[in-house]
């Protein structure tokens, strides 16, 4: 007698949302006092107000397992009964072992497998496709998805073009199989163009140029980047990956109830909207409050919206991100 087969879920879905952000806050009036910039200089560039800055001794793990704690509550998981756990970061606690390794230990997540990916700024979307791809294949039943980073202690704080972009948070995602097939996420396209990885990167400390003190003193260990050549890979990719997302579901721009979208700089995200013609009140914005969180910004965007009850049983949810690489991708959920 044959046994009964059962048969894999088509798709997981986000069974909660979590997001944490360190307390201390760093204003543009902050920086003034800092490095040679204004307020009006920032805001105009970038949308940026004011961004967060851990405190000493809090790690990335620390801030991921905060985020982690809040998505757990929702969906009502407990750490032992996750499968696996994927992180989001290049500002890991150290280079070995993963961040993920070091959150499955201080959550009790015994039970989970857990690595990074380092997609950079992508990294939480890379997190929920490869998380997805376990679920619907029945590898996993409860997924933790979490994209923490910790820049602030990545950037040359004397560098104005990068001081004033980034910020320290997380954001966290449990997902699930979805009972319903036409709910969670429809699908996930990522992409990487490598003959672009000079436009932004920490070039000192890995094999190629090991950590010395000629690298400390030139600060290849700190975040380089070619911010207008970053705005322009951009702008011209984003909107690509979003409608790639729209044509693999049968979809249209009509169709999208909200957009979840890494934020780098508000000039991007408009620019991207734009092109696509969707409306910017569709967009959840955090980005004046937070500034660039790198992997943490789609996830902790997408806990606001879903905490603030913006988004409804049936919505079309379109993401997106960009990252050093350069990485990015779009995707699509049915919340």
């Amino acid at each position: 007698m044959t046994p009964k087969q059962t048969p894999f879920p088509s798709r997981s879905r986000v069974l909660g949302t979590g997001s944490y952000a360190p307390k201390r806050v760093l204003t543009n009036g902050d920086l003034e006092r800092m490095v040679a910039t204004s307020d009006e200089w920032i805001v105009t560039r970038t949308g940026i107000r004011e961004r967060r800055v851990a405190a000493e001794g809090e790690d990335t793990s620390d801030m991921a397992v905060v985020a982690a704690r809040k998505a757990l509550d929702m969906a009502g998981v407990a750490p032992q009964d996750l499968d696996m756990i994927v992180v989001g970061t290049i500002s890991a606690d150290m280079p070995l072992p993963s961040c993920a390794a070091i959150v499955q230990a201080k959550l009790g997540a015994s039970k989970a497998f857990a690595f990074d990916v380092a997609a950079a700024c992508a990294g939480s979307l890379y997190a929920l496709s490869i998380a997805d791809r376990f679920i619907a294949t029945g590898g996993a039943k409860r997924a933790l998805v979490i994209g923490a980073e910790l820049l602030t202690r990545l950037v040359d704080w004397s560098d104005r073009n990068t001081c004033v972009l980034f910020g320290d948070a997380a954001g966290a995602m449990v997902l699930g199989p979805s009972e319903d097939s036409s709910r969670g996420l429809l699908s996930a396209h990522l992409h990487t163009d490598g003959t672009a990885a000079d436009i932004l990167s920490i070039p000192g400390g890995g094999s190629r140029t090991p950590q010395s003190t000629q690298v400390l003193e030139r600060k290849l260990h700190k975040v380089h980047m070619d911010g207008r050549e970053v705005y322009k890979f951009a702008v011209r990719v984003l909107p690509l990956a979003i409608q790639e997302a729209l044509d693999a579901n049968g979809l249209a721009v009509a169709d999208i109830d909200h957009v979840v979208s890494h934020q780098a700089n508000l000039r991007i995200v408009e620019s991207v909207l734009e092109r696509l013609h969707v409306p910017i009140e569709k967009c959840w914005v955090n980005l004046d409050r937070y500034g660039n969180t790198s992997s943490a910004s789609l996830p902790i965007s997408l806990d606001e919206a879903n905490r603030a009850g913006r988004l409804k049983e049936g919505d079309v949810i379109a993401m997106m991100a960009i990252g050093a690489g350069m990485a990015w991708g779009g995707a699509l959920m049915r919340w």
